[in-house]
């Protein structure tokens, strides 16, 4: 059973940028796709962006050009960068992962999920 820990949510600023991580238990992380989402409160969880084990990427139109997903796999790691924060991104942001290689937007294709990290934008 694969764990994720997710870290990186915090206050800030619009117009400020984060990096948020998501770290793996397991080193077969490194042959999984994973992908971000996040949800607010009475919301489903939306898609964010995905990255598969070859480190192709795809995003939400949402966040394309200001959100960017990259991976470690020395370190089990993959990360969400995210710049040009808005109010409206406020949410907290769950990673997840599947271990198929296909890139997938649905969240019912994700086999393993973090606890989720707060991330609020606030002047």
């Amino acid at each position: 059973q694969v764990q994720l820990v997710e870290s990186g949510g915090t206050l800030v600023r619009p117009g400020g940028s984060l990096t948020l991580s998501c770290t793996a238990s397991d080193h077969a992380f490194s042959t999984f796709t994973v992908a971000w989402f996040r949800q607010v409160p009475g919301n489903e969880r939306r898609f964010l962006a995905t990255i598969t084990r070859s480190g192709a990427t795809y995003y939400a139109d949402s966040v394309k050009g200001r959100f960017t997903i990259s991976r470690d796999d020395a370190k089990n790691t993959v990360f969400l960068q995210v710049n040009s924060l808005k109010p409206e991104d406020t949410a907290v942001y769950y990673c997840a992962a599947r271990e198929g290689r296909s890139i997938m937007t649905g969240a019912e294709h994700y086999n393993y999920w973090g606890q989720g990290t707060q991330v609020t934008v606030s002047s």
